[in-house]
């Protein structure tokens, strides 16, 4: 006799997730591998995500809507899911950041979440040796989303020149990251600055952090230590902030010129040897 895992669909995002999966696979009269034919993916994988065992991707839930012609209702679920995914003091943040109309951050180590190829990401993540890498990074690639909207919020990073140095994931990653902010500062909405080595010291050494405004809501700056995250839409903070994101992008490098230097880096830095090889 099979033994049926029992879901608790009020156990969290993705336990629904699973649970309506699987009532609306039975109520269609299909086994698991009966569907999997039908959306081009295993038996095993969907009762892997219907048992919460796997978290589910965006491409899945389309297919499972249009496989069993549920009118959108696992694309739509699938965000919330996905951001359940996130660190639970992350969330909070991920969910203003999703509202913000315009979104300043100076970041000292790394590429922006919202800028960073999967690929990149992915070996950014795997540093903290999560149990479920593959449902942390299907939640960072969700964030970003936001960018795709008609009208995306204005985003204004101030890049550390260290972060275009620092080599995450091999040579090949970094090509294809610094290509894609490239791509990102042709965008009408969105700016990249690099803070270059020669502006010795600056108010942005105690860390990176963002400020984030909205049409009808108080500013919010975040910051976060190795642990946690930390918001507050304290007005005294928001102006301290504020006064000091001034002084970086005035010791930044021009939009043009960052570009400049962005390109440089690549080519010098994380040049295509494969082409070169390719030639010889």
């Amino acid at each position: 006799m099979v033994n049926i895992q029992t879901l608790d669909p009020t156990a969290s995002p993705l336990d629904y997730y699973g649970w309506e999966l699987r009532r609306r696979r039975e109520a269609a009269g299909l086994t698991l591998q009966q569907l999997g034919a039908i959306i081009f993916c295993t038996g095993s994988l969907i009762g892997q995500i219907e048992t919460t065992k796997k978290v589910p991707t965006r491409d899945f839930s389309e297919r499972v809507d249009a496989g069993l012609g549920t009118d959108g209702q696992f694309s739509r679920l699938i965000g919330l899911v996905l951001r359940s995914q996130l660190p639970t003091w992350f969330q909070p943040y991920a969910e203003m950041e999703a509202k913000a109309s315009y979104i300043s951050t100076y970041q000292a180590q790394l590429v922006y979440g919202l800028f960073q190829t999967e690929e990149y990401a992915r070996a950014v993540l795997a540093t903290g040796s999560p149990d479920d890498l593959e449902g942390l990074l299907s939640a960072r690639m969700e964030r970003q989303r936001i960018l795709e909207r008609l009208q995306p919020p204005l985003t204004w990073v101030v890049l550390d020149e260290a972060v275009l140095h620092r080599p995450i994931g091999g040579v090949g990653v970094m090509r294809r990251q610094l290509q894609r902010l490239l791509e990102f500062n042709r965008s009408r909405w969105m700016r990249i600055q690099v803070l270059p080595f020669s502006a010795g010291e600056h108010p942005g050494l105690a860390g990176a952090f963002n400020i984030l405004r909205f049409e009808d809501h108080p500013d919010v700056f975040y910051t976060e230590d190795m642990m946690s995250g930390h918001m507050t839409a304290s007005p005294e903070t928001i102006k301290e902030a504020s006064l000091h994101y001034a002084h970086l992008q005035a010791a930044a490098l021009s939009v043009s010129d960052s570009a400049t230097l962005i390109a440089r880096v690549m080519e010098e830095r994380y040049e295509d040897r494969s082409e070169q090889d390719t030639v010889a």
